[in-house]
């Protein structure tokens, strides 16, 4: 039996790519189709869901521990420029935007909000831009919350920060340009 790459404990914080951000509140040992099966327990309480991963499947989902602070530092830096918007159909960049989120990507997540951040005197966002904004900024600030102890709606805010100043600057450049 080979060795487990990835191993978390009780009360740890992992990143489960498809659902962000959970907590490990058990590890269970369970028969499944007459086989031995050990499993973590993962807890997301914003969904108030529970999902059971076979230890040994945890790589292979993507399963991680959360980013280390020179990624989220990266992350944060990813906010402050300038958005890119593609000139595709919109339903392409939808589709993404969303292979983005579920990657788990710190980074990725980060210019995902990035790109579809409106700040008050920008235009309106369709309700799908929205939606996904609302998604990916959440799967950020769940992370941040959990790396820096914060509750999730200040963590928010401090994204909403770093965006409102970094739209303040590139409105400021197209304003001169």
């Amino acid at each position: 039996m080979a060795a487990k790459a990835l191993s978390f404990d009780v009360g740890d914080y992992v990143v489960y790519p498809k659902h962000g951000v959970g907590r490990v509140i058990e590890l269970q040992k369970q028969e499944i189709a007459g086989m031995q099966l050990e499993l973590y327990v993962l807890r997301f309480e914003k969904e108030k869901m529970t999902l059971r991963v076979p230890t040994n499947k945890a790589e292979s989902v993507g399963m991680r521990k959360l980013s280390s602070d020179k990624t989220l530092r990266e992350a944060l830096d990813t906010l402050t420029g300038k958005p890119k918007v593609k000139r595709t159909m919109w339903s392409r960049r939808a589709q993404e935007y969303e292979a983005k989120i579920n990657s788990g990507d710190l980074v990725s997540i980060a210019e995902v909000v990035r790109d579809l951040f409106r700040a008050e005197d920008q235009p309106e966002q369709s309700y799908s831009e929205r939606q996904i904004f609302e998604g990916a900024a959440s799967r950020l600030a769940r992370e941040l919350a959990a790396m820096e102890e914060l509750e999730e709606p200040k963590a928010l805010e401090k994204i909403l920060d770093i965006l409102r100043k970094a739209a303040a600057i590139h409105n400021k450049d197209k304003a001169v340009a």
